[in-house]
């Protein structure tokens, strides 16, 4: 599956973003999605995930009760809601999806489809 991540932008501490990641050329609703960010001169970490049917949600302590994930099956795309930004939360979004009927992790070596990846620029 090819995916297509969109919406970052730079916006300053406090302010809200809404990412979204769509999906093409495979199936959707059976692969669980997530997203992932990579600051600068840092590795990429796992922010959140979701479960096919939009339940099993989990999310990084440092974006827990600021970032929402969600999905719909129906539009074969993956969102992510940022509230509260902080300049820490600057970093480079991927969107990313497991193989078929795979369960939900966290680690990048899980996850076999990437999207390009957008810009979150948080000044503080």
């Amino acid at each position: 599956v090819q995916l297509q991540a969109y919406g970052g932008g730079l916006v300053q501490a406090g302010d809200s973003l809404r990412l979204s990641c769509s999906a093409s050329g495979g199936t959707f609703g059976n692969r669980v999605m997530a997203w992932f960010r990579q600051a600068p001169g840092k590795e990429r970490e796992f922010v959140a995930h979701i479960g096919w049917t939009g339940g099993n949600r989990y999310y990084a302590l440092s974006v827990l009760g600021r970032f929402t994930i969600s999905r719909d099956n129906a539009k074969n795309t993956v969102y992510l809601q940022m509230n509260s930004l902080k300049f820490e939360d600057t970093a480079v979004y991927y969107c990313a999806a497991r193989p078929v009927f795979q369960f939900a992790r966290v680690d990048v070596g899980s996850y076999d489809s990437w999207g390009q990846g957008t810009q979150v620029t948080v000044s503080s």
